[in-house]
């Protein structure tokens, strides 16, 4: 009697979708390594990858199978456990944030209305923080764990890092969150497509979330976790084979959603510019234009961040605390409290 009440059409298409956001990440993680080699090669006058394929398009594929193929080392000393589950976690938490995001429209399959949103959840804005705080465990667990104190050092320097950014990330998110009235992640999108995108109204608060992104994600200018040059290489330094694949692949997922974050939050998400796509109905090829619309949106991020990575010189320790504490976490708070007044001014 329990099995007939179940409703199996649900399950089937969350399945998919799950699937298919996996699948996804994985895929533009692989080749975002592709990128951000021809990006550089682009800023610095050089091809690039251009053996393994045609234009080197393979070159992801050899990267990953050299990983799989190399001898894995775990050391002696370690903590065997945990050295084993620092990658594990740094890969679920890049991965677990996907679950809240709205990653197109609802389409009509088979008479079937299917939301491409795998959890729907009042408090998503919420959870995405909560998952991104628990990131800095696997940094924090692969330092301790490989009895190295250059690893040590730095998954320290990651941990505190992040902590300092999360606050002013925060912050700036309350402001959206004032204009739009929900934690909701759909209502979030949905506010922006009748009113208008959140950069708009929220332009400061958009640039300190894309600061404090580069600083979550370790990306440069703030990549002090990995300063090869003043720490060996960094928290993953005893690391090896797909385990040390595991820790990369975890960065460039974590980049590619913070570009769908940055687009759904302050961009209108899969909203179109300058086009009602409602009118066209429940399609199945509107969700997949307004799912094409968000991953151009990401795109544009995600090379953002590679050209800022081989543009800008990496920060020094004490100018990243000083840039998070001193800098964006005051500004995070006036543009707090100027939204406040705004909006309760426009209420009345």
């Amino acid at each position: 009697m329990f099995l007939l009440q179940i409703d199996w059409w649900l399950i089937g298409q969350k399945v998919i979708l799950i699937g298919g956001i996996i699948s996804l990440s994985m895929v533009v993680a692989m080749y975002s390594t592709y990128a951000e080699r021809k990006v550089a090669a682009f800023l610095q006058d050089r091809i690039g990858p251009n053996r393994a394929g045609p234009f080197g398009l393979l070159q992801p594929m050899a990267d990953g199978l050299k990983l799989f193929m190399k001898e894995e080392i775990i050391p002696m000393t370690s903590s065997r456990f945990l050295f084993i589950l620092g990658p594990m976690l740094a890969m679920i938490t890049a991965m677990l944030t996907s679950a809240v995001i709205p990653w197109g429209s609802t389409i009509d399959i088979s008479g079937h209305k299917v939301p491409l949103q795998i959890a729907d959840i009042n408090i998503g804005v919420l959870y995405i923080f909560g998952v991104v705080s628990l990131g800095v465990y696997g940094i924090m667990i692969g330092g301790w764990a490989s009895n190295n104190k250059f690893s040590l050092l730095a998954a320290i320097r990651g941990a505190s890092q992040m902590i300092s950014y999360e606050l002013a990330m925060g912050l700036s998110l309350i402001a959206v969150l004032m204009i739009s009235g929900s934690l909701r992640m759909s209502v979030i999108v949905n506010e922006q497509i009748a009113h208008g995108w959140n950069v708009i109204y929220q332009p400061l608060g958009f640039l300190i979330f894309l600061v404090c992104a580069l600083a979550e994600c370790n990306r440069t200018p703030f990549d002090l976790p990995e300063a090869e040059n003043e720490l060996n290489f960094g928290y993953h330094q005893e690391y090896s084979s797909m385990k040390l694949g595991f820790y990369l692949f975890a960065e460039y997922i974590n980049m590619f959603i913070s570009g769908v974050v940055l687009s759904t939050l302050f961009f209108g998400g899969y909203d179109i510019p300058f086009v009602n796509e409602a009118a066209w109905g429940d399609h199945w090829w509107v969700g997949l234009i307004a799912f094409s619309v968000l991953m151009a949106k990401a795109s544009f991020f995600i090379f953002l961040f590679m050209w800022i990575r081989w543009t800008i010189p990496r920060f020094r320790y004490d100018q990243l605390m000083n840039l998070g504490w001193k800098g964006l976490l005051p500004l995070s708070l006036v543009n707090m409290l100027i939204t406040a007044v705004v909006v309760l001014l426009l209420k009345k």
